[in-house]
């Protein structure tokens, strides 16, 4: 059933859960601003255009002017929570190996720091299934821009055509429309069924395991 050449991964809420660590650190600038600390929910509501626009988010319009500092304080806060807690979602590790099997070319398409990203695929030992992570300052965009989009695709060789994004945000989903290629949801991250089919998702799936079988026809075990 494959027909895609090439698959580009959200990372966040898609492959990996890395919530723990993005809580914490957020919980801990906000503390250090004298600020009360967010709610999970709060951190997911937030998340998603990049650390510096969470950031943002979570300081509120009437604390902007305590945005320099906050950035300041949550990039020291991250470095130590980075890898606290992450763990691959189910599925993550099973259909990244089953597409590298049939070559076809995986790819990390994110809006997280990219240093972090590749730091973060190599500490769950995933780099070696990836043609490719491409994040938050490696070029001057960030998803949706279809300039991003174009880039991933240049780096690997690939064309909109044969490939598909598979993501958990509304930012995800105009990403693949912007950049010309299909997105299919799953509904382990931020957003809900109803909320990734409004915004143009070509399907939605519970999870990795669901959405493999159905879009790929690849059959995994339960806690792949």
């Amino acid at each position: 059933m494959i027909r895609y050449h090439t698959v580009l991964f959200d990372l966040d809420g898609t492959l990996l859960d890395h919530f723990g660590a993005i809580h914490a650190s957020h919980a801990y600038t906000l503390k250090q601003l004298g600020l009360p600390a967010p709610t999970m929910a709060q951190v997911h509501r937030a998340v998603g255009g990049g650390f510096e626009v969470a950031v943002k988010r979570m300081l509120g319009p009437e604390n902007e002017h305590l945005l320099t500092r906050a950035l300041e304080i949550y990039r020291e806060a991250w470095s130590k929570n980075m890898f606290n807690g992450v763990t691959l979602l189910p599925g993550a590790r099973g259909l990244l190996e089953a597409l590298k099997a049939q070559n076809v070319s995986c790819g990390v398409f994110t809006n997280k720091h990219g240093p972090s990203a590749r730091d973060v695929c190599q500490h769950l030992g995933v780099m070696p299934l990836l043609d490719g992570v491409f994040g938050a300052f490696d070029t001057p965009w960030l998803k949706p821009d279809p300039e991003f989009a174009a880039h991933a695709l240049a780096e690997l060789k690939a064309t909109a055509k044969t490939t598909c994004l598979i993501g958990d945000s509304p930012y995800d989903v105009e990403a693949a429309i912007n950049g010309g290629f299909v997105c299919y949801g799953v509904t382990t991250g931020t957003h809900n069924t109803d909320q990734l089919r409004a915004a143009g998702a070509a399907g939605v799936y519970d999870d990795l395991i669901e959405l493999a079988k159905a879009a790929f026809g690849i059959e995994l075990p339960t806690e792949a």
